[in-house]
C-alpha cells in the first residue's frame, strides 16, 4: 500500500492533522486527552510531536515530512563585505563564572560603579558599554554569570568578535569559565583570558593558566595560541595590556563592515518603560541607523523615534559595532531578534507581517513540543500541575526564568505549566488570568502597583517578587514541593517469635514470644506474618516481663504481649510478630 505523505512546515494544527489523517478532530482530540494532553481544534503541534501521535495510533502508512522555507529575515545572514567596507571597532563580550570580576572589570574601564547595583553581585541581563582607548572605540558586553542565564550568555557570544573569558586566580576554572570556552567556540570569537585577582592572597596564575589548558585553552607563553593577561580588576592592574590585546587582536581580525548599507543588527535587550513604550537595546552590525527611520524585527516594526547611549545621551545615529537604545517599535521584539532598515512603514509592516506568518508556528506560546508531549504522556496519571505567570523586567530574563523552571528536576511528580508570560510590571489582567486556577506569579526585577497588589489579595492570587535568579528558583521548589503528596515511610523495629497465645478474639490478642532482633514497646504497630505471608496488623497496647508491666522488651528477652486488632486474626506458635512504625513524610524534589 502507498504511504500517504504530509509535509509539515515548522508545526501543525489538530485539525489540519486530523484532516490530513483523515480523522475526525473529535477523535483526535480524544486521543491526545488519553494521553494527558488536553487540546483545541487550533493547537499547534510540532513536526516530532505529530510524528509520536502518529506512531501512538499505529498509522503505518503516514510518512511525516518537513518542508523546509526560508524566513524573511534570518538572524544567521551574514553579507558579503563589499569594496568600499570600512574598519569598525571590536565587539568584545565579556564572559566567565559567578564572581570572578566581570563586572567589576568593566568598571574599572568605564569608570562606572555598577556591581554593587547587581542584585546578589550578579548581572541579570546584556549590558553594553562603548569605551575609547588610544583614540579608537571598543564595545563591551557585560553577560550573566549565573547558569540559569545560559541563554543570554550564548547569545552574548553570538553578538562578538572577541570573549574575554575573566578566571578568577583564586578560584580556578569553574563550571560557567567552561561553558563560556564552548561558547566562545562555538561562535567562532576570538579568546582572551584575564586571570582576574591576582592581588589576592592565594591568587596561582600558573595553577589557573593550568587548569585552562586542560580545558582546551593554552597560553601562547607556552607555546600555545591563547592569549592570557593576568590583572587585577580592583587595583586596575595590566589593564592598558588587556586593552592593547584586543586592539591588536582586531587588527590581526581586520574586521570591517560596509557603512552605506540599509542599516542591520541584532536585538540585545527589550522591556516596556511607563510613557515610553516599547524600550529596545540594539547592536548596529552594518550600515548607518539614524533616528527617523523604519526598521523590522521579527514580527514587529517602528519608526526610531529616540536614540541614545549606553551613558543616555541623545545619539543621531550609529554606525556598526554601536550599541544603542531606541523607541518606537509598536512591541516588543524577541530577544536576539536580527532587525533591519526598511524603506517606509508599509513595506517595514509587510515584512513584519510576513514574519509572523512563517514564524507563528514556531513562536506560539500554546504550541505543544514533542518534549512536552512525551512530558504529559508520562505523568499524565500521576503528576501535579504547578501553575505559574512569569513576568520581567526584559525578554532575556523571561527566557530565563522559564528555562532554568524547566530544568527543576521534579521526578515526574510535577508537571510545570507556564500558564503566561510578558515583560513589565505585574497587571490586572495577570491577576484575572491567576485567580482560581491555583496559578502563582512570579515577577523577576519589577514591582507590583499598590492597586494591582490589592486586588491579588482580594482574589487570593500568591505574588512572589524576586531581584535574585536563584531565590526565586528555591522558592518555585518549595512551592512544586508542597503540591507532593505526604510518603507514608514504614520503619522496622523489632521481631519476636510467638511461643504461646493465651487469648485470642474479634478485638484483642494475648501471647507471649522471644524477641529475635531490635526492640518492641507499647505503641508499636504491629504486622503478623506466618511464612513470610502477613495475616494482618495490629497495635502493641501493652508489654510484660515475668508478670510485670515494662517499658519494653529487646532482643534475647522472653514476655508476654497484649496486641489490639481491627478484626480476628488466628495467631499460631512460631508466628512471627514484625514491630514497626509508620510516619508521614513531606516529599522533596
Amino acid at each position: 500500500m502507498e504511504k500517504k505523505v504530509i509535509q509539515i512546515v515548522g508545526s501543525i494544527t489538530v485539525d489540519e492533522l486530523a484532516s490530513a489523517l483523515g480523522l475526525s478532530v473529535t477523535f483526535l482530540i480524544g486521543e491526545l486527552f488519553k494521553n494527558g494532553i488536553v487540546a483545541t481544534i487550533n493547537q499547534r503541534l510540532d513536526f516530532d510531536t505529530a510524528q509520536i501521535i502518529i506512531d501512538e495510533l499505529g498509522l503505518k502508512n503516514v510518512e511525516l515530512k518537513r518542508k523546509n522555507t526560508s524566513a524573511t529575515l534570518d538572524n544567521n545572514v551574514k553579507h558579503e563585505l563589499s569594496d568600499r567596507a570600512t574598519p569598525r571597532p571590536p565587539v568584545v563580550a565579556v564572559m566567565g563564572h559567578v564572581d570572578h570580576g566581570k563586572t567589576t572589570l568593566l568598571d574599572t574601564l568605564l569608570h562606572k560603579k555598577t556591581a554593587d547595583k547587581e542584585a546578589g553581585g550578579i548581572t541579570q541581563h546584556i549590558s553594553a558599554y562603548e569605551l575609547k582607548y588610544n583614540d579608537r572605540s571598543i564595545t563591551f558586553l557585560d553577560t550573566p554569570g549565573h547558569e540559569a542565564f545560559a541563554a543570554i550568555r550564548q547569545h552574548g557570544a553570538m553578538l562578538t568578535d572577541i570573549v574575554i573569558i575573566v578566571v578568577a586566580a583564586d578560584d580556578g576554572v569553574k563550571p560557567q569559565t567552561i561553558e563560556a570556552i564552548n561558547f566562545a567556540k562555538s561562535a567562532n570569537a576570538k579568546i582572551i583570558v584575564a586571570i582576574n585577582k591576582i592581588d589576592r592572597e592565594g591568587a596561582d596564575v600558573n595553577r589557573t593558566m593550568s587548569d585552562l589548558v586542560n580545558n582546551g585553552l593554552t597560553p601562547e607563553e607556552w607555546g600555545g595560541d591563547t592569549t592570557m593577561v593576568p590583572i587585577s580588576a580592583k587595583l586596575g592592574t595590566n589593564l592598558d595590556k588587556l586593552l592593547d590585546m584586543i586592539l591588536l587582536t582586531a587588527d590581526i581580525e581586520e574586521l570591517k563592515a560596509d557603512c552605506d548599507i540599509p542599516a542591520e543588527g541584532l536585538v540585545i535587550e527589550s522591556h516596556l518603560e511607563t510613557g515610553k513604550g516599547s524600550v529596545v537595546n540594539l547592536l548596529v552590525t552594518g550600515g548607518e541607523l539614524k533616528t527617523g527611520e523604519f526598521i523590522v524585527a521579527g514580527e514587529t516594526y517602528g519608526k526610531v523615534r529616540t536614540m541614545i547611549d549606553f551613558k543616555g545621551r541623545p545619539k543621531g545615529k550609529a554606525t556598526p559595532s554601536t550599541p544603542v537604545t531606541v523607541t518606537g517599535f509598536k512591541s516588543l521584539p524577541n530577544f536576539g531578534d536580527r532587525f533591519e532598515e526598511a524603506p517606509d512603514e508599509k513595506t517595514a509592516r509587510k515584512i513584519a507581517l510576513l514574519n509572523a506568518q512563517k514564524d507563528a508556528n514556531l513562536t506560539a506560546s500554546a504550541n505543544v513540543t514533542s518534549t512536552d508531549l512525551l512530558r504529559m504522556m508520562n505523568t499524565a496519571d500521576s503528576a501535579k500541575v504547578f501553575n505559574v505567570i512569569i513576568k520581567a523586567d526584559v525578554l532575556g530574563s523571561v527566557t530565563s526564568v522559564v528555562d532554568s523552571l524547566k530544568m527543576i528536576d521534579t521526578k515526574g511528580l510535577i508537571s510545570l505549566n507556564i500558564v503566561a508570560t510578558g515583560v513589565g510590571d505585574v497587571s490586572e489582567n495577570d491577576i484575572y488570568m491567576a485567580a482560581g486556577g491555583e496559578t502563582i506569579i512570579y515577577g523577576f526585577n519589577i514591582d507590583i502597583p499598590v492597586n494591582i497588589a490589592k486586588i491579588a489579595a482580594r482574589d487570593g492570587v500568591k505574588v512572589k517578587l524576586f531581584k535574585v535568579i536563584y531565590e526565586l528558583l528555591d522558592d518555585a521548589k518549595h512551592e512544586m514541593e508542597a503540591l507532593l503528596p505526604a510518603e507514608i515511610v514504614e520503619t522496622e523495629l523489632g521481631e519476636m517469635k510467638v511461643k504461646g497465645v493465651f487469648r485470642s478474639d474479634k478485638t484483642s490478642i494475648i501471647a507471649g514470644g522471644e524477641v529475635l532482633k531490635g526492640k518492641c514497646k507499647s505503641g508499636d504497630l504491629v504486622k503478623v506474618m506466618r511464612n513470610k505471608v502477613e495475616l494482618g496488623e495490629a497495635e502493641l497496647t501493652s508489654v510484660q516481663k515475668e508478670r510485670q508491666d515494662v517499658p519494653e522488651l529487646i532482643a534475647g528477652e522472653i514476655g508476654g504481649i497484649a496486641l489490639k486488632t481491627e478484626h480476628k486474626i488466628a495467631l499460631e506458635l512460631d508466628d512471627r510478630l514484625v514491630f514497626f512504625s509508620r510516619n508521614s513524610v513531606h516529599q522533596t524534589l
